[in-house]
């Protein structure tokens, strides 16, 4: 439908409905639509663009060959491919011997420059359809600016709107998203995590610019986590999931890439003397409850909240191949410390040294060669090839999926008949590894809650079964979001003496297309502008900034009939 010239310069990008959309930070729009923007240029070509380029352009410096991100047009250039667009689809441009019906394409939306006076970041083009045939559009302009000071009143916006529209009557739609947690750096070896829980406010009417939601209002909690939070308090589960990991990989791929030790012995010394404490107890005696307290202690952190923290123990009930785990997960660097353990433990159950106990219900292989210890009587099992990693992990992904009942249940937030999708023996080995992975990651999500919800179990319960029905469906997604709705009332106190992440009201009559949008946040929500951010000589001596930068933007549209 478009034929235009000297398009080597452009790219448009599809983008489907839920896939990130840079749009969703100014107009909240994730539906399918056409996006325009700059080709990054190599070295050669920058300097004859740099001629052309004016001096106001905020457009990203792409001279230096790196990864800059998405690149803007002059807004000159956006305005031209809007204007081809929409004559492509106007069904009176005869002139052009466009076949008709015209097929309408999605939403156009180009990135601009900012290099005009109202600071256009983005101009947009949307069809109007009526009975499948294309009726008109709606033209879009969104500025953004930075500054250090706003000034806007909700009447005079709703004047502009009916002025530019025509109306006699308004409709005004309040948002407001309040930022809860967001992971930051431990240092610069140590990235931050993508983890990140807001709470997304809206209500209608609005009665005034940065008015508090009331309560009222219809609330969200979206939750995006990552799992391995270093200062988390299921930091020491995280670690001995990524080594069940490690042993299923190896398993399937012949190559296993160990982690680090945490232990200072190795791990036969460590096995050996177990086995020794177990001897002296003539079986297992007391030391289920020593190591466990050792353990609690080892994973104890003062960074994480302790109200959370004790939620998620290690368990008192460890039997003889779940403390083996503990043991060997911390230690085991090397496929030949999987064989002297293992040999170590076969040769003591056969000469009758220990006699330990186990949870019922296991198939493992260790499992059922101490069962036939009992009797006096072992199969001969050839530590040789993939034996020794399928051993450790099968105690492994025994001891990970009792720990993830215990809590579950023990919370009163899932039965075994909501858990036994993650938990079923009946699939492959690899399979089973790989729900597990799943259900860590759901537990990660409640743990980060916690702190918000902690007292509200009905809340957690919610959360629970829309993270086990999501993954019963669909794979493990640690950049999926999740969204727990909310009464405002059960979550007042995170929101009503805090200051919004981002603030916007939208002001509309009959058609939703038609709208005015005016939006402050405190971060720029446009990913194809730099602007000026403040450095550390700009903070007062109580760390606080002296002059902070608000980003505002605008939205206003027109609207044009074809018929």
């Amino acid at each position: 439908i478009l034929q235009i010239r000297q398009l080597q310069t452009q790219k448009f990008i599809l983008s489907h409905k839920g896939q990130p959309n840079p749009l969703k930070n100014v107009l909240n729009e994730n539906d399918i639509v056409f996006i325009v923007e700059k080709v990054p240029l190599e070295k050669e070509e920058t300097s004859h663009i740099e001629e052309l380029q004016s001096e106001e352009t905020a457009i990203s410096d792409f001279s230096t060959g790196e990864n800059v991100g998405p690149l803007a047009l002059p807004v000159g250039k956006a305005r031209q491919l809007i204007g081809l667009y929409t004559m492509a689809h106007n069904p009176n441009m005869t002139h052009l011997k466009i076949n008709l019906p015209v097929t309408a394409l999605p939403p156009l939306w180009v990135r601009c420059d900012s290099s005009d006076p109202e600071g256009t970041c983005w101009l947009g083009a949307e069809l109007i359809t009526t009975n499948n045939s294309i009726t008109g559009i709606v033209l879009y302009v969104v500025s953004c600016k930075a500054d250090k000071n706003y000034s806007v009143n909700l009447e005079n916006l709703k004047n502009l709107h009916k002025k530019r529209h025509h109306l006699s009557t308004v409709t005004s739609k309040g948002f407001a998203q309040y930022e809860l947690f967001k992971s930051s750096a431990l240092d610069d070896t140590i990235t931050a995590s993508q983890t990140a829980i807001t709470l997304d406010i809206s209500w209608s009417p609005v009665d005034e610019i940065l008015q508090i939601p009331p309560l009222s209002s219809t609330a969200t909690l979206n939750i995006k986590v990552e799992s391995g939070e270093p200062r988390g308090p299921l930091n020491h589960l995280y670690r001995e999931l990524k080594f069940l990991l490690v042993l299923a990989d190896g398993l399937r791929t012949g190559v296993t890439e160990w982690l680090e030790p945490l232990e200072a012995k190795s791990a036969v010394e460590l096995v050996q003397e177990f086995l020794n404490d177990l001897n002296k107890l003539d079986g297992f005696g007391d030391s289920t409850k020593k190591d466990t307290e050792v353990e609690t202690l080892k994973h104890d952190t003062a960074a994480v909240d302790r109200s959370v923290k004790r939620l998620f123990k290690v368990r008192s009930d460890l039997d003889f191949a779940e403390q083996l785990w503990c043991k060997m997960s911390s230690s085991v660097i090397s496929y030949q410390d999987l064989v002297k353990c293992f040999t170590l433990i076969i040769q003591s159950l056969q000469r009758g040294d220990i006699q330990p106990w186990l949870h019922s219900g296991s198939n493992s292989l260790l499992s059922k060669l101490i069962h036939q210890s009992y009797h006096g009587t072992m199969d001969t099992v050839s530590l040789s090839g993939t034996i020794p990693v399928q051993m450790l992990l099968e105690i492994g992904l025994d001891k990970l999926k009792k720990d993830y009942i215990s809590f579950f249940i023990g919370q009163e937030l899932a039965s075994l008949n909501h858990l036994e999708y993650f938990i079923a023996p009946s699939v492959d080995i690899q399979e089973q590894v790989y729900r597990v992975q799943k259900l860590h990651h759901i537990l990660e999500i409640l743990v980060s809650c916690m702190p918000f919800i902690k007292s509200q179990h009905e809340l957690l319960f919610s959360l629970t079964q829309i993270c086990i029905k999501y993954y019963k469906q669909n794979p493990l997604d640690e950049q999926h979001i999740f969204q727990l709705p909310v009464r405002p009332t059960a979550v007042k106190n995170l929101y009503q003496s805090e200051k919004p992440q981002k603030w916007r009201v939208e002001i509309y009559s009959g058609q939703k297309k038609i709208k005015t949008v005016w939006q402050l946040s405190d971060s720029s929500p446009i990913d194809h502008l730099n602007f000026h951010k403040p450095d550390f000589s700009e903070l007062t001596l109580n760390g606080s900034l002296e002059e902070r930068i608000f980003f505002t933007n605008m939205v206003t549209c027109s609207q044009v009939h074809f018929k």
